[in-house]
């Protein structure tokens, strides 16, 4: 039996196997995962002294690439080369490095970003060094996407990951309940710029949204969720069944209500 560990969210920096292994399903993730609200954008552009940003984490550039619609220079740096490749495909340019060990070169920026990546990040080292790049009155802004399912859904998804793979830790005792679920991942981004006593006292915000799936579209994301990529195939697939018979009794579709929340704080001008 594959054991997979559970990821408090102090600790999930610690986890490199899971945090690097979103490669294997790069071009899935690029396809399948969501963007964010522009209100967001919105909110994070108004609140910016200026548009040269850094995108930590970057991924395939979903979280750049609604910032450089609205005009931003944006950088990305990200640990694993097979995402990195992908989004310079898409125009983005990207330098291959863990943020800790990443050299600036000199460089500083406006913003700093982060958008579904900042637990994979020691919270004050990564913090230092985003008090590090940023020019004074910058901005850092770290984000995520929490998800909620209807009710009914959530129950029932939640009895088929206990039934197909009980051990897996991230489901067993319900699904993510949008906003509060991702507390504990705030308060930790919030406590790491504290601790650097470079930037104003964090901020958070949030900013509600929702996407319909079909259930092929749903069954498409699933593997590209945190750790699913350790699953053995054989669960993988009796996991994507049970999901998928649940979305055909309600009719072949839902809607998930998103929640984009946010961590935001300025950087100190001396």
């Amino acid at each position: 039996m594959t054991t997979i560990p559970p990821l408090p969210a102090g600790e999930a920096h610690h986890a490199r196997q899971i945090a690097e292994s979103f490669g294997d399903e790069a071009e899935r993730y690029e396809r399948t995962r969501p963007t964010y609200p522009k209100a967001m954008v919105d909110a994070v552009l108004a609140a910016s002294p200026g548009r040269d940003f850094l995108d930590v984490g970057t991924g395939t550039g979903i979280s750049a690439r609604p910032f450089r619609q609205e005009g931003c220079r944006v950088l990305g740096v990200e640990p694993d080369e097979r995402m990195a490749e992908l989004a310079r495909r898409r125009g983005l340019e990207v330098e291959v490095a863990r943020f800790e060990d990443w050299s600036p070169a000199g460089r500083t920026f406006d913003v700093v970003i982060a958008g579904q990546a900042w637990h994979w990040v020691d919270p004050v080292l990564g913090a230092k060094k985003a008090a590090d790049v940023l020019r004074p009155g910058g901005r850092i802004a770290v984000f995520w996407n929490a998800f909620a399912f209807p009710a009914d859904f959530a129950q029932a998804f939640s009895a088929v990951y206990r039934h197909v793979v009980p051990e897996f830790p991230f489901f067993q005792n319900g699904m993510p309940g949008a906003a509060a679920s991702y507390a504990p991942l705030c308060d930790n981004a919030a406590d790491g710029t504290r601790q650097t006593e470079a930037f104003d006292e964090p901020e958070q915000w949030q900013f509600e949204w929702a996407r319909p799936y079909t259930k092929a579209e749903w069954l498409d994301t699933v593997p590209t969720f945190g750790g699913h990529t350790r699953i053995p195939p054989e669960k993988l697939a009796g996991l994507l069944t049970g999901i998928g018979n649940v979305i055909d009794e309600a009719g072949g579709s839902f809607t998930m209500g998103y929640t984009a929340v946010v961590v935001t704080a300025k950087r100190c001008l001396v």
